[in-house]
């Protein structure tokens, strides 16, 4: 089975290790990490029987197999390796941002023995406060055990993910900031409760630019324009606040899917050039004077990488 699911306070098992020892050259291992409500402890908020599950136990609106989405499920060892990375993220948003430095160091331990047995550098996608944790991580890590970082709806400021990014592992791994107008209102909410109004959040991207960072506004019409140009058709959305657009619309964990388990077809400097360079300005979406119905876009069938 290619799904591993374990959590912060656990060893990684002893069967993660060797199928990771023995994978096949080009098989990808990817690393999944939720963000802020989850609880691996409570039955009711387990992300194992969740986001991570190949066939989610309980039905809510965000209920979506994320290994699935990205490619795996069978029992072929190409597929590599998934992992689910459970930690405590239930109680008071700021305490839970400061305790994610514990998941932050245990995530590197595990990133670091996935990657020196396998022999390869490790992918990693995360949602909001999850995204805290895969950066907080690169600290702790060796320049290449990280090659590339999906960022989605980041909780995270822009003075701590330009610390991160300035790491070895940060200079050495590429990273794709999934942004949307719709999650401004969780900025701003991040900003005021976490940040006391002092930071920034990375829903704009960073204070400069990075050559190993690209912001990709997924709300915005010529960027999902560009996306179907290249290959990507993305579903539109016709919300206006919403955290988890950036993996429940249709289409676009297709282009996730590529980017992590084959980054020889969309290079970071190629998307960079393709994508617009601004990004539309907070609150433009909340507080557009007119509010029009988005159909989605036709979607090309499931795309196998």
């Amino acid at each position: 089975m290619p799904l591993f699911n374990i959590n912060a306070e656990g060893a990684p098992p002893a069967d993660l290790i060797a199928q990771a020892n023995a994978l096949p050259e080009g098989a990808p291992i990817i690393v999944m990490v939720h963000g802020y409500g989850f609880s691996p402890s409570d039955p009711k908020r387990d992300p194992h029987s969740h986001i991570f599950a190949l066939e989610p136990s309980f039905d809510l609106h965000t209920a979506t197999s994320w290994p699935r989405a990205l490619g795996f499920g069978g029992q072929n060892p190409g597929e590599g390796l998934a992992i689910g990375f459970g930690w405590e993220s239930t109680g008071r948003l700021a305490r839970i941002y400061d305790m994610a430095e514990i998941a932050a160091q245990r995530l590197a331990r595990l990133i670091t023995q996935l990657s020196e047995v396998s022999d390869r550098p490790v992918g990693l996608i995360g949602h909001s406060m999850g995204c805290h944790v895969g950066l907080r991580a690169l600290r702790y890590l060796h320049a290449g055990r990280v090659s590339r970082m999906v960022l989605l709806a980041a909780a995270e400021f822009q003075s701590r993910a330009e610390e991160a990014m300035a790491s070895p592992a940060g200079r050495a791994c590429e990273v794709l900031n999934v942004t949307t107008r719709e999650n401004d209102l969780f900025d701003f909410l991040m900003e005021l409760g976490v940040g006391r109004g002092r930071e920034r959040c990375i829903g704009n991207g960073l204070s400069r630019p990075l050559r190993n960072w690209v912001d990709l506004q997924i709300d915005a019409p010529d960027v999902i324009a560009t996306l179907a140009d290249i290959g990507y058709p993305v579903a539109l959305s016709d919300r206006r606040v919403c955290h988890f657009s950036c993996y429940m619309r249709d289409g676009l964990f297709d282009l996730y899917r590529a980017v992590l388990r084959a980054p020889e077809r969309l290079p970071l400097p190629y998307l960079a050039q393709a994508l617009p360079q601004v990004q539309a300005p907070r609150w433009s979406r909340l507080f557009a004077r007119q509010r029009t119905a988005l159909a989605p876009l036709p979607l090309a069938g499931h795309r196998a990488d």
